[in-house]
């Protein structure tokens, strides 16, 4: 290739429903389509290759960081222009593409993301919003950029992204993690609105409520190993806070009936102190922090 295309990869797992169409669909924007079968017991590795594209089959399922990694590290071989994700499922509407990938091809941007939230473009159901925004709020925390959509799998990568595929991560995560390295490694993220689809066939590959305790476990961990001072400070302060508060309570108990409140004294200075450790601890960390990252 000759460095102007464009290139599609599609991680793909049991999609044999949806694959052929949006292989098909991809085609007419993009130059070369690589579908990154991760483990499929159907026929999606054969739907897809009938359909046009170059199938990369993973002998196991390994989740989606994995299919991500293996089809963004195959496309950066090609030398493309840019290379845009989308999902397999038929959420992402392969029309817009050309919207996704343009801020790539106009030297703007490193990194695009899809956001289903940007001027409301797309209906997203309530109890969808109320995750999502959780999620998009915890991620926030911890990160330099600040995204309206942390987890769409729709998003556009330049070719200084695709030389910064070094970092670690396991299944849905791949999403909060690529936006976490890139913007700590001074990659320009923009976002552009897009469309999503909901009344699509085998949508959920993992229950909805382990996938979103998984994601926000992990960008809890992130936030306490990259900003230890947000993490322990604020759960410190919040139980320091509970415990004087109980204090004051156990005080109130003993002057009204003269009887000291034992239980409510000992939980009081049990919160207290574990609050005041959280608080030390995330001092000290963000000290050695600080000491690591200072340029000597």
């Amino acid at each position: 290739m000759d460095g102007n295309e464009i290139i599609a990869v599609i991680p793909a797992y049991n999609e044999e429903l949806t694959i052929g169409s949006i292989v098909v669909l991809t085609a007419r924007t993009v130059s070369k389509t690589l579908v990154v079968d991760d483990g499929s017991v159907d026929r999606t590795s054969e739907i897809a290759s009938r359909a046009g594209a170059e199938v990369i089959r993973l002998d196991k399922n390994q989740g989606k960081a994995k299919a991500v990694m293996t089809g963004l590290k195959k496309a950066r071989e090609l030398n493309p222009a840019v290379v845009v994700l989308l999902d397999a499922d038929g959420q992402n509407n392969p029309s817009e593409i050309a919207e996704v990938v343009r801020p790539v091809l106009e030297k703007k941007a490193d990194l695009v993301i899809g956001s289903r939230f940007i001027n409301r473009v797309s209906e997203v159901p309530k109890y969808r919003r109320i995750g999502q925004k959780t999620l998009d709020y915890t991620h926030n925390l911890g990160s330099a950029f600040k995204t309206t959509d942390s987890q769409s799998g729709f998003r556009a990568l330049s070719p200084a992204a695709l030389q910064n595929l070094d970092f670690p991560s396991e299944d849905y995560n791949i999403e909060s993690d690529m936006i976490h390295y890139f913007s700590e490694k001074g990659l320009t993220i923009v976002e552009v609105p897009v469309t999503v689809r909901y009344d699509v066939p085998h949508m959920h590959k993992s229950h909805p409520l382990s996938h979103g305790w998984s994601l926000i476990a992990n960008l809890v961990g992130f936030i306490g190993y990259r900003k230890p001072l947000l993490s322990f400070g604020v759960s410190g302060l919040i139980f320091t806070t509970l415990g004087t508060l109980l204090g004051f309570w156990a005080f109130q108990i003993y002057d009204t009936t003269h009887k000291f409140p034992i239980a409510h004294s000992m939980m009081s200075m049990l919160l207290i102190i574990l609050g005041l450790l959280m608080i030390s601890s995330g001092l000290i960390l963000n000290t050695l922090i600080l000491i690591v990252r200072t340029p000597r």
